[in-house]
């Protein structure tokens, strides 16, 4: 399985826009826009989804599963189950700046 953001981040790491990986797989650029469009799994019709993960995999891309370790090692990207707030420059949370900037 995949994700439409996993999809869109495979990409952002090969440098490569939709119609690409379109040609890569071997489906049309349509297809490519609605499977990045779903809410998270992608879904699609199984001999497209199996020439998108093909083409990923042979541009070097591993899809790494909630939970599961890198088999080849290599660099990379994980996101969080939960993200922590963003902080400002100074390295306070929302929450903290609140207080920071609160007269008590």
């Amino acid at each position: 399985m995949i994700t439409a953001a996993q999809m869109r981040a495979a990409r952002a790491l090969l440098g490569i826009d939709q119609r690409q990986l379109a040609e890569r797989a071997g489906i049309s650029v349509p297809t490519i826009q609605r499977m990045e469009a779903s809410v998270d799994v992608v879904r699609g019709n199984v001999d497209s989804l199996m020439r998108l993960l093909a083409a990923l995999e042979n541009a070097g891309i591993e899809l790494i599963r909630e939970g599961a370790v890198s088999e080849d090692g290599g660099r990379g990207v994980r996101l969080k189950t939960r993200a922590n707030p963003p902080e400002d420059g100074a390295g306070r949370s929302p929450a903290r700046r609140n207080k920071a900037g609160s007269s008590s």
